[in-house]
């Protein structure tokens, strides 16, 4: 498949975003090659928290692997316990049990087909490798690296010579640490937070049978100070800061896990499976595009764990991204179409940058009692980063930065003692544990993240940013179209999502002739399908009610089903939609005949 054809597109890393965009833009019947480093899925999990809206995205690239993870993904009663505590066998300080309020649960149900859920990148990466093995317009090279010259790109294969390529658009995707972007000369700004360690292990009697298993415990130990996250299968990844590479934990990470666990699990009955150390910090790319090369997911920009946007902000850019691509290999748009990629991702993931780095120091709340906190970690962090130390052998490092390491861990020995002291201590930590909710359910910026820009209708202002905890639906231009349940024209029950039309824009209206015969009557100048709302009956609140414009109005909704105009008042306002389009979309679609399409489907109500 790989040629220099001016269609082609080069995804460089097989990661979730860029797998992401392969299968969307397979969607659009783009072919891809997917340049993949690995020759199998990493085993040691990174990310674990898949939001609502990446499953939604994910459904619409591929069913099939929409119901592969669902087959994996736990029930919710199964992951809803945060635990703070000394050890996993000892009785929590305090907990949050995201379950103890059904009325919040049933709301967050109502705002998508899906559920925020839990699944380890160890065990999702393979499904979505699988996923791109049975895409015909999807060809996975692994054992493949890229080095990007130019324009051009060599890959390059231990079996194979170098192959020169030169295609229309390389996406970068390549992580973290991205040589694409080091070689285009894009910069990261922003700061190191800390340098953390983790262990994968496998623990089958770790909890007794009929027990409570956290989702997350946060244990503070005389020896380890962290946060352990459970998986599927008895697996288990727990995770602590470090100073130095110097340190065992880097150095010598089995022999320094294999010391820690018992202490910290109570238990010897473990097998690690991996080890590994990254660095956390809250950077962004200095621009997201160069020419033909664009940038994705970690390569565009990393966050702290805490908050878990990271794996599901790339998504978002590999949505964002693929429909424009395809408008402008497919449709005759031009390149410039790109520059809306970093003009709406950007503000977006800055605010994700803020909350999770907030989510970070918020945790200080709990533990400041202790005199451990995140802050003072950021502060030895960038302060042993910059002592010109790298004369002095590795094994005084690590004896300094050990016992600087021993020495905050060593006060939490306050919570072991059976005294009122110790009492009054876990009752200060126990009461700032409930203001930690927002770090754990952000429902509101997992779905009420908007976008501003050139294709963005502007009447009504910027559509404001939502609360991080809590999603208002609605249909201002820049949001995410409100989901709810209709039947199709086949008489299935599917999402508002489902019915978006891929090219074109998508016009939902419970006045559905009226508006057809409107915009017929006009020389409209881009594709749109017009989707009628017919009442079905059913409780709760209609998607006529949702979308906020009323039984004459209209909301218009581009293919990643964002909003980008709407009117309340009705088919008068056909001509001002009209304007609207010539003014910022009529170069998006230019070799699409214009037309007006009708698809009637029910609303449920609920």
């Amino acid at each position: 498949m790989l040629d220099t054809d001016t269609e082609s597109v080069v995804i460089v890393g097989a990661g979730a975003a860029g797998c992401t965009i392969a299968l969307l833009l397979a969607r659009y019947g783009i072919a891809t090659t997917v340049i993949e480093e690995r020759r199998d899925t990493r085993l040691h999990p990174a990310a674990h928290v898949i939001n609502a809206r990446t499953l939604e995205i994910w459904n619409q690239a591929s069913p099939a692997l929409g119901r592969a993870l669902e087959a994996i993904t736990p029930p919710i009663d199964t992951v809803n316990i945060i635990r703070w505590c000394t050890d996993v066998r000892s009785d929590p300080i305090g907990e949050i049990d995201l379950l103890s309020q059904p009325d919040r649960l049933a709301e967050v149900r109502a705002h998508s087909a899906h559920l925020i859920s839990h699944i380890g990148q160890h065990l999702l990466m393979p499904e979505m490798w699988r996923a791109l093995d049975d895409e015909p317009l999807v060809e996975l090279r692994r054992g493949w690296r890229a080095e990007l010259g130019g324009e051009r790109l060599t890959l390059r294969s231990a079996d194979t010579d170098p192959v020169v390529v030169e295609p229309r658009f390389v996406i970068a995707a390549d992580g973290a640490n991205s040589g694409l972007r080091d070689a285009a000369g894009i910069a990261m700004t922003g700061p190191v937070l800390a340098n953390m360690g983790s262990v994968f292990f496998h623990a089958p009697q770790l909890y007794p049978s009929g027990a409570s298993r956290p989702l997350l415990s946060w244990i503070y130990h005389p020896r380890f100070s962290g946060v352990m996250i459970a998986h599927a299968d008895d697996d288990y990844v727990l995770m602590t800061p470090y100073l130095h590479a110097a340190q065992s934990i880097a150095s010598d990470s089995r022999g320094y896990w294999n010391r820690v666990l018992p202490e910290v699990i109570g238990s010897t009955d473990y097998r690690i499976r991996s080890t590994g150390t990254w660095t956390m910090t809250k950077q962004i790319a200095d621009r997201f595009r160069r020419d033909t090369l664009l940038l994705i997911g970690d390569a565009a920009h990393r966050f702290p764990h805490t908050g878990g946007f990271g794996l599901n902000s790339g998504v978002q850019d590999a949505h964002n991204l693929a429909w424009k691509l395809a408008a402008i290999l497919r449709d005759g748009a031009s390149e410039s179409l790109l520059d809306t990629y970093e003009t709406e991702r950007r503000p977006v993931v800055a605010r994700f940058a803020e909350q999770s780095t907030g989510n970070h120091f918020k945790l200080d709340d709990v533990t400041a009692p202790l005199g451990i906190t995140n802050r003072s970690l950021h502060t030895a962090t960038e302060i042993i980063g910059k002592l010109p130390v790298n004369w002095l052998p590795d094994s005084v490092i690590a004896r300094v930065t050990d016992a600087l390491t021993g020495a905050q861990m060593s006060r939490t020995r306050r919570l072991l003692r059976q005294n009122a002291r110790s009492s009054r201590l876990r009752e200060r930590m126990s009461a700032a544990i409930p203001g930690q909710e927002e770090h754990f359910v952000a429902s509101g910026l997992e779905f009420g993240y908007a976008y501003a820009g050139p294709l963005i209708d502007t009447a009504e202002g910027r559509c404001p940013d939502g609360d991080v905890a809590l999603y208002h639906p609605t249909t201002q231009p820049g949001a995410r179209l409100p989901h709810a349940i209709v039947r199709d024209q086949e008489g299935r029950e599917v999402s508002t999502h489902d019915v978006i039309a891929r090219r074109g824009l998508t016009v939902f209206t419970a006045d559905a002739s009226s508006w057809t015969d409107a915009l017929n009557s006009t020389s409209v100048s881009v594709p749109l399908t017009v989707v009628a709302l017919t009442s079905a009956g059913g409780e709760g609140r209609s998607p006529v009610e949702l979308f906020e414009v009323g039984d004459r109005g209209a909301v218009v909704v581009r293919p990643d089903g964002h909003v980008v105009w709407r009117s309340r008042i009705g088919p008068s306002e056909v001509d001002r939609l009209r304007t609207f389009l010539v003014r910022r979309w009529e170069s998006v679609y230019p070799d699409i005949p214009a037309d007006v399409n009708l698809y009637s489907v029910k609303a449920e109500g609920r």
